[in-house]
């Protein structure tokens, strides 16, 4: 299932265009996206998936642009015809990919250097996916991984990881400034100071916590 994110409990943002119930993309990028994909990342105590089950999965995948809908159909077949045992294997490798970015992006908008396990078993994700995917003989050189398995869609984004973290707009990705929040994003502001996952969420709570504040000094 889809989890439901407009609660008061759980961080709101845009949600995209013919998005299943529930989700929302304010990361700016895919792999953005997917490491956004647990609600209060940094506050255990209200930590949520925002997407649960495998099938769910195939579907936010059409809604973050990295499926079609005819190939997330035919994944979620291939998904109800596998074994519970395999399918909780694949579901458990997509989300040990999302837990070795969450560090590495820590540290990136922290100014640091990547933590070196976490670093090193996302160096080997990128080259499985590598080895998995094709490489059609045509320019430019693109790698085109699988659709067939929920193991394929980590492939994917573990080649959308390499790709942003070489790519022009790496010193643009910020992490959301909102207390127990943990999202990133791209900063496309022009200033470049953007500090929420959404002026209308995390920045509204701020705005309400200074003016709460200042009242209780003034009273």
């Amino acid at each position: 299932m889809v989890v439901e994110k407009n609660g008061s409990d759980v961080p709101s943002a845009g949600v995209a265009a013919g998005a299943p119930a529930g989700v929302s993309l304010m990361g700016g990028h895919p792999v953005l996206d997917f490491v956004n994909t647990v609600a209060w990342r940094t506050d255990p105590a209200r930590r949520a998936e925002r997407v649960t089950g495998a099938t769910a999965w195939a579907r936010w995948a059409v809604t973050a642009g990295l499926l079609t809908s005819p190939q997330s159909a035919a994944l979620q077949e291939t998904l109800a015809a596998a074994g519970t045992e395999e399918t909780q294997r694949q579901l458990a490798a997509l989300h040990h990919l999302r837990a070795l970015l969450w560090p590495v992006l820590d540290a990136l908008t922290d100014g640091e250097p990547p933590p070196p396990d976490e670093w090193n078993d996302l160096r080997r994700a990128i080259l499985l996916a590598r080895e998995s995917a094709e490489l059609p003989p045509a320019f430019p050189l693109r790698w085109q991984p699988g659709t067939d398995r929920l193991t394929d869609l980590g492939h994917t984004l573990a080649l959308q990881a390499e790709g942003l973290l070489a790519g022009p707009g790496l010193d643009r990705i910020r992490r959301c400034g909102g207390p127990g929040c943990g999202w990133f994003f791209l900063d496309r502001s022009r200033s470049g100071t953007r500090r929420w996952c959404s002026s209308g969420d995390c920045g509204n709570r701020d705005r309400a916590r200074r003016h709460y504040a200042r009242t209780k000094q003034t009273s």
